[in-house]
């Protein structure tokens, strides 16, 4: 959807000082009381006199140019008291050549697009946008100023589409639950139509938004006439039915799971999503990485409960939801006979709810709780046999609270909380923040920051902690020229790691930053920019440098919608790291080289058949010998508008690499000069068989190996010395695979069966060959896992089941 939906790109190119916006549009909607049929066919007597929305303008590449006559966009707005219906008549004297590819919903693909994007409060910094593409393919998104455009937001709402001799129709029905809006009798709301002719590499709207202005969201047109609506109960059930079946070498098993998700609409403008006994089982499996550093790895949210319409609360950046059902936070004390025996890698959720809106005077409020169940893990005695349980996680509530105020149309103050609270005598935390977002009236200029505070209420015994994180940043935001400078300070004891993620603490940080860009296309380039970016990072205790950073990068789009881009990393000077020596209050510290490094990428047009993305990087480090290079192609070919399928191999090496391996006997640190390499293969296919309907097809085999060439022990100021005691084998090598194929018919609206086959291995070790035949054959024949499942969700209507 990022590469094929540029709206959201090009609409980051700001105004200039002193522009004056162009007077908005209006549509007059009307109100109907006719059944109306979505098939695409406009048949209804309302629609014969309902006002017409024309008069496009482009909105790329030619921004602001008359749509053309024969290309020409009509679309029309009526309603009633459940929903507001949309008929969009968009002509192409050539419709046999429109294309239309086939893909899973919030992905376009190959193929003209008709949106509505609608702002129910009319504030500026908002929209709920819902889109069609040629092929009938559904994507919807939320927009706001702070966060951009995310597709993970999905709504349930019907649409029809038609290719015709004179081009292509769109029928949609959007229920008010979809929205939010005031509870006025008499509505204004903002609304704006787009159309995408994918095969002139066209974008149009009907309220022209000027790439010279930022604020998207600003820029919509009006929709007049929509009063006395008398909504329905928002009552949704959406209950579901999931069967398991698991099977490896030793053992074969099944699995019922059954449970509900609420969703119910308060008012119109306030609504609450929960779910009661969450199954969660087919979701995209985690990209799983040999991590030889001192930090976690970070994983993507695939749990729709925790991405759909949660913009609230990413608010001040203290949210990571994986926390909630994550590894347990306590590990078990043995006596010196015990083992233990299973110790669960993830903690079960028993519910979770959410409640978000926003009232008319710009106050949104958000609160997020999810509760987890009570985690034991297994011990045995290896010399009596006797087994015992002790509690590794307790029951624990999780919660998020967010208070919004928008002001002004373009700024916003928000205050958030999170708290994790366990049962018993186990650590509690509590962060809050403040989180301002100013601009000037023009949006020409922008002061953001933000105040956190975190407190700890330790485990047993260990001292509670508090700490602070602080940032300010100012920005000029217009024209072709723009930059923008910073700073941050993160004290010794701050902490939001029970429901955030946060690696590096006790460090004050300045930053800046200076861009180029062009505004209109030329005869070479669609979008051109340029940006250099200046970082620098301090330790607080000791003031020694722990990160200096040159950035220089540019980035292109070709007329024909090919993107180029290239850049160049410089660390000038030697730094300190803190955190790879892992050491206690992280007081000691190693040198880090000066190095740089250079990195291109090609990516070409996703509307030809064949396309390629290559993207190769190389680094010298000022060591003899040290130096990382790597590339990764992915071509990808489209047989017909249902079938697509991607490869991708990345390479990566890192020859005389400097990484910690342990702590000696004797509390020394212990690091290796090692070489690296890692090779991933990924395959990606999609059938799709209608817009409902589609198979998809998800394999990945990643590989990474150490092998420690020089055993070295860590020094008081930050250098190696050669250690030729420490014998023991402290290789890695790592390999994990994953297959995913599934089928998914969305059989009614909001009603969705779903089977999965699965299957999965992961395999460390020390000793190892490396080839790569020998690790792929390793991986798949030792403990591959088999996972069949069936799942059935079904959308229930309070409205309609009355009746």
């Amino acid at each position: 959807m990022t590469k094929q939906f540029s709206l959201y790109y090009l609409l980051l190119f700001i105004p200039f000082l002193g522009y004056t916006q162009a007077p908005k549009k209006t549509l007059q909607s009307k109100s109907t009381t006719e059944k109306i049929t979505i098939d695409g066919e406009f048949n209804e007597e309302v629609w014969k006199t309902a006002p017409v929305a024309t008069d496009f303008v482009m909105l790329t590449p030619d921004n602001g140019k008359p749509q053309a006559n024969e290309t020409r966009s009509e679309v029309k707005v009526v309603y009633d008291n459940d929903a507001i219906y949309i008929a969009a008549t968009l002509y192409d004297l050539e419709s046999s050549k429109i294309p239309k590819e086939l893909t899973t919903r919030d992905d376009i693909g190959t193929a003209d697009l008709f949106g509505i994007v609608i702002n129910g409060f009319n504030d500026d910094q908002q929209y709920f946008g819902f889109y069609v593409s040629s092929a009938g393919v559904q994507a919807d998104d939320v927009f706001t100023n702070s966060n951009g455009e995310d597709f993970t937001w999905n709504a349930i709402w019907d649409s029809h589409t038609e290719i015709k001799e004179f081009g292509w129709v769109i029928e949609m029905r959007i229920p008010y639950a979809a929205l939010r809006f005031s509870s006025e009798k008499k509505q204004s709301w903002g609304v704006n139509f787009y159309r995408s002719d994918k095969r002139h590499n066209q974008e149009f709207t009907w309220n022209r938004i000027d790439n010279k202005i930022r604020n998207e969201a600003a820029q919509l047109g009006n929709l007049e006439g929509i009063e006395n609506i008398e909504t329905p109960t928002r009552l949704f059930l959406i209950p579901y039915s999931s069967y398991y079946l698991n099977s490896n070498k030793t053992e074969t098993n099944s699995q019922f799971k059954g449970g509900l998700d609420i969703k119910y609409g308060i008012n119109d403008a306030f609504t609450l999503d929960a779910i009661l006994i969450p199954d969660f089982g087919q979701t995209t499996f985690d990209r799983v990485e040999l991590n030889l550093g001192p930090f976690e790895q970070q994983f993507n949210e695939n749990r729709p409960f925790f991405t759909e319409g949660t913009e609230l609360f990413t608010k001040g950046d203290l949210l990571y939801s994986r926390r909630i059902g994550g590894s347990p936070s306590t590990y078990p004390e043995l006596g010196s006979d015990e083992e233990i025996t299973k110790y669960p890698a993830n903690i079960n959720l028993l519910n979770a709810l959410k409640v978000s809106g926003r009232t008319k005077n710009g106050l949104g409020v958000g609160v997020l709780n999810a509760i987890t169940k009570k985690t034991y893990a297994n011990i045995r005695n290896t010399v009596t046999g006797d087994e015992r349980q002790e509690v590794i996680e307790p029951l624990a509530n999780y919660n998020v609270m967010v208070l919004d105020q928008r002001f002004r149309k373009n700024s916003s103050v928000s205050f958030v909380n999170t708290n994790v609270t366990r049962n018993g005598s186990f650590r509690d935390a509590n962060v809050s923040a403040l989180v301002f977002d100013l601009n000037t009236k023009k949006n020409t200029y922008k002061l953001n920051g933000d105040f956190k505070y975190s407190y700890i209420n330790e485990y047993q015994t260990l001292a509670d902690r508090k700490g602070i994180n602080s940032s300010l940043n100012f920005a000029e935001t217009s024209g072709k020229y723009r930059y923008s400078f910073g700073g941050q300070y993160i004290s010794k004891y701050f902490d939001n790691n029970d429901l955030g993620i946060n690696f590096q603490t006790h460090y004050h940080a300045l930053y800046s930053n200076a861009s180029y860009r062009i505004l209109k296309p030329t005869k070479t380039f669609n979008s051109f920019s340029t940006n250099l970016n200046l970082y620098s990072e301090f330790d607080n205790r000791t003031g020694r440098i722990q990160g200096a950073n040159i950035n220089v990068n540019i980035n292109s789009t070709t007329t024909k919608n090919d993107y180029f881009g290239l850049g160049m990393n410089i660390r000038p000077v030697e730094t300190y790291d803190f955190y790879e020596p892992r050491s206690d209050d992280e007081q000691k510290f190693l040198t880090i080289p000066k190095f740089i490094n250079f990195w291109s990428y090609i990516s070409t047009n996703y509307n030809r058949k064949f396309a390629l993305d290559f993207n190769p990087s190389i680094a010298f480090v000022n060591e003899k010998g040290r130096m990382n290079y790597g590339f990764e192609i992915s071509p990808r070919y489209r047989f017909s508008n249902k079938l697509l399928f991607s490869y991708s191999f990345n390479y990566f090496r890192q020859n005389k690499n400097i990484g910690w391996i342990a702590f000696d006997t004797d509390g020394n640190t212990i690091f290796a000069r090692r070489d690296r390499v890692t090779y991933t293969n990924s395959l990606y296919g999609k059938y799709t068989l209608n817009n409902k309907m589609n198979l998809n097809l998800t394999v990945r085999h990643y590989w990474s190996y150490a092998v420690n060439k020089d055993i070295l022990t860590l020094q008081d100021d930050g250098s190696l010395m050669q250690n030729y005691n420490y014998v023991v084998n402290k290789n890695s090598n790592f390999n994990t695979w994953n297959l995913d194929l599934s089928y998914s018919w969305w059989f009614a609206p909001g009603s969705q069966i779903t089977a999965l086959y699965r299957n999965n291995a992961s395999l460390f070790e020390r000793d190892f060959e490396r080839n790569l035949s020998s690790n792929f054959s390793n991986v798949i024949n030792n403990n591959l896992n088999h996972i069949f499942s069936l799942s059935i969700r079904y959308f229930i209507d309070y409205n309609s089941l009355k009746h």
